[in-house]
């Protein structure tokens, strides 16, 4: 059995002005996948329920194949993947699902799994979020390499809303990124003020970088109720705005901490559900000495 949680979007997302600089900071949450792996022995099949899991199946069989050349014996069996996180959205759906498959089989066939391992094997399959960390991490997804881990946060709510259809990540990360050199150097910027934020866990500089990365992706995938979340945020003495850089979700950033966090949660779900309709709050994710066991 293996098990991945996913993401709110991103607390970050853009290109650094340096070579293969597109990159992303992981915002976890406390959505699951979890992918179970019955060996079957004798043969070297391996099929998905459900079927439409094409990208798990996918690695499963390559690890399968590893384990074969190792032991000479053919290793097929069953892999499930039950999940809780949407699809399509931005939230990491599929990373997850990714991470959680090259666990299960990894423990069941006896192929060792270390994260360079995992980066390795998913960059043959799809641009990946950085889920393998129990942390928050900036990571290239395109060359789905670990930049760094700047460590953990307080536990916050995200009161997220979602625009409506889907997105293909392997489609999105095709499109050429229309950043200038100086909204390079921003994204520089960006990037080591929220790396000295999560290291004071100051959640209200979180919230203003990811408003602000929120605003540049406009030009990349707008998002129309973007303005009117800020509005809403602001009203209720929210953190920020973060969305799913490559998705249809925005959420609004609340200190779970705050001696009137119960007023402002309510009151930020009410007007977003009365913006978009439908509204699900979502908690992020802390971690124990900033990357070791996982607490929601």
């Amino acid at each position: 059995m293996g098990t991945a949680f996913g993401t709110f979007g991103e607390l970050l997302q853009g290109v650094l002005p340096e070579e293969d600089g597109d990159f992303l900071v992981t915002l976890p949450v406390a959505r699951w996948t979890m992918a179970t792996f019955r060996q079957e022995s004798g043969s070297g099949d391996v099929v998905v329920r459900p079927a439409g899991k094409t990208k798990a199946l996918r690695l499963a069989r390559t690890i399968s194949e590893l384990a074969a050349r190792r032991t000479g014996v053919p290793t097929g069996g069953t892999l499930h993947v039950n999940s809780v996180i949407p699809e399509g959205k931005g939230l990491a759906s599929s990373s997850a699902d990714l991470v959680a498959t090259a666990r299960a089989v990894g423990q069941a066939l006896r192929v060792e799994m270390p994260p360079s391992r995992i980066e390795r094997l998913l960059a043959d399959i799809e641009p990946t979020d950085g889920v393998l960390y129990p942390a928050i991490v900036a990571f290239h997804h395109r060359t789905v390499r670990l930049r760094g881990v700047l460590g953990s946060l307080p536990v916050m709510a995200v009161v997220g809303i979602d625009e409506g259809g889907s997105v293909d990540t392997v489609d999105f990360n095709r499109i050429p990124k229309p950043f200038t050199l100086a909204d390079r150097h921003e994204y520089a910027r960006l990037l080591d003020r929220l790396a000295c934020a999560v290291r004071r866990r100051d959640l209200a500089e979180v919230g203003r970088v990811a408003t602000r990365s929120a605003q540049m992706n406009q030009l990349l995938r707008h998002k129309w109720s973007l303005e009117p979340m800020r509005e809403i945020c602001r009203e209720v003495g929210g953190l920020g705005v973060a969305v799913a850089h490559s998705g249809t979700t925005l959420g609004i950033l609340l200190d779970t901490r705050d001696p009137s966090y119960t007023q402002r949660v309510s009151a930020a779900a009410q007007a977003c559900g009365e913006l978009a309709g439908g509204v699900t709050v979502y908690r992020t994710l802390s971690f124990a000495g900033g990357g070791g066991g996982v607490r929601a």
